[in-house]
């Protein structure tokens, strides 16, 4: 019956800018009083975290751009493997294809020697249709991704 809240997800931390204009700026003919040193500790500290945070959100993006980089090259690599075997499935399929076309066209060359060409043509265009519907099947086969590489 009760709500139950469900908490944002919280912003990262992000340092607060330099100021844009310093007041209380010790002069250099006078000596800095004893509450001087605590201002300057902790103007000097949020500077420090600052430029430390600048450095690690350069670094995060450099190992951002270097994992796109290692997944495009991956994409790659894949993309070449399957199409390399995509090749040899057709080399294979069309020496199928072609070794069943001699069986068929030795048969008939036995049985009928006049006719046997005629008729194998019609057969042979049947054979190539079916052939081509299987290719495009074949053609949108998704490529694997190779991750560690």
């Amino acid at each position: 019956e009760k709500t139950v809240p469900i908490p944002e997800k919280l912003n990262e931390w992000a340092p607060r800018p330099p100021p844009e204009f310093v007041r209380d700026v010790m002069g250099s003919s006078a000596g800095a009083g004893s509450g001087e040193f605590h201002v300057y500790r902790h103007l000097r500290r949020r500077e420090y975290q600052r430029q430390d945070f600048m450095d690690a959100m350069a670094e995060k993006q450099r190992l951002d751009e270097e994992f796109q980089k290692k997944l495009e090259r991956n994409k790659m690599i894949a993309e070449e493997q399957t199409a390399k075997r995509r090749r040899k499935r057709q080399k294979l399929k069309e020496k199928k294809l072609q070794a069943k076309k001699n069986k068929l066209e030795q048969k008939k060359q036995e049985k009928e020697p006049g006719q046997s060409q005629e008729q194998g043509s019609s057969e042979d265009d049947e054979e190539d249709s079916k052939e081509e519907e299987e290719e495009k099947e074949d053609d949108a086969e998704e490529p694997s991704f190779v991750m560690g590489r």
